[in-house]
């Protein structure tokens, strides 16, 4: 299944006073950054984020999650407790590592 437009509008609405949160769009679902850096995702309409210490300190009774088949696991958030994810999200990137930097393609033609 899908994530919904109507979803991730709701999730963003849910992380507004964050500065600095921005998705992309990948293969049906929606993936989440804060100041470049991965923190979750919209899988199936659910907004998973990645275990950190932080976030597993702070959403200690959160469930773990599959966001799809072969993926490491992610803990379910809690969409309504917008204090905790203003929190939380912050908190997390300081434990995240950062954006990969793509390497330039070599011209093989010369």
């Amino acid at each position: 299944m899908a994530s919904t437009k109507e979803y991730l509008e709701f999730v963003l609405e849910q992380l507004r006073d964050l500065d600095d949160v921005t998705y992309r769009p990948m293969m049906s679902e929606y993936i989440l950054y804060y100041q470049g850096k991965v923190f979750g995702g919209i899988y199936d309409d659910r907004f998973l984020v990645k275990q950190t210490q932080t976030s597993k300190k702070l959403m200690p009774e959160a469930p773990l999650e599959l966001p799809y088949e072969g993926a490491k696991e992610m803990l379910l958030a809690d969409i309504d407790d917008r204090d905790l994810l203003n929190k939380l999200i912050p908190a997390m990137a300081e434990e995240l590592p950062e954006k990969k930097k793509r390497k330039k393609r070599e011209n093989k033609n010369g």
